[in-house]
């Protein structure tokens, strides 16, 4: 299960453009609290909690318990929106959680032992589709992360789906064994030089320009 990250967050009194601007000049970062079946919950957030989550891997899938002034409020990062010259966060949505509630999240994938693969001691390159797997799965069981062994993989192999660890309480989105990484061998590249350009003289041969001839003599 993953693990559960308290955030301390201040009550804003209303929603709106306009609030949410005077929100921002404050230092604080915007944000509102929905679902659940209950009215959206607006607060504001200091911006170094905001971007030290979001600089943090598995930012989708981890647990918030949020505190602003009465019962924390369990919730998952839906949405961020950035500032499109500074890229500061600007609004933060979260989705409130109740127990035994299914929902769609992505969980991070993780992968290992790749110093062990044969495939790509050998040179070959991980090509990696799917760096996150969507997924159905109880509110109070989200898989922190799934791990993809990578030890036994060589040339053309590929982790699927079915290979992966730590997915015993979740559901996939897709439904067939679908392709998570693939371990590709490197490709040659054959330098074939022009004709002449790069060959040696023989040995032996003239040299390229031939001494010029004697004049000869008259009478």
């Amino acid at each position: 299960m993953a693990n559960v990250v308290a955030i301390e967050a201040e009550v804003r009194a209303r929603s709106g453009k306009g609030a949410a601007r005077a929100t921002r000049r404050a230092g604080k970062v915007p944000a509102v609290i929905y679902g659940g079946k209950q009215e959206p919950d607006l607060i504001a957030l200091d911006p170094r909690v905001v971007i030290r989550e979001l600089h943090r891997a598995g930012w989708q899938s981890r647990l918030y318990e949020i505190t602003a002034g009465g019962q924390p409020i369990r919730a998952l990062i839906r949405g961020v929106q950035f500032h499109p010259v500074s890229d500061a966060p600007e609004h933060v949505d979260f989705q409130r959680l109740t127990p035994g509630e299914q929902i769609k999240v992505f969980v991070p994938v993780h992968f290992e032992n790749d110093g062990i693969s044969p495939g790509i001691k050998r040179g070959a390159v991980l090509n990696v589709v799917r760096h996150a797997v969507e997924v159905y799965c109880d509110a109070d069981h989200i898989p922190e992360q799934f791990i993809a062994d990578l030890g036994p993989m060589d040339f053309n192999d590929a982790v699927r789906w079915h290979d992966l660890k730590g997915t015993e309480n979740v559901k996939p989105v897709i439904v067939r064994d679908f392709v998570v990484a693939t371990v590709v061998p490197p490709t040659k590249i054959e330098v074939v030089a022009e004709a002449g350009a790069a060959a040696a003289p023989a040995k032996g041969a003239a040299p390229a320009k031939a001494a010029a001839k004697a004049p000869a003599k008259k009478g």
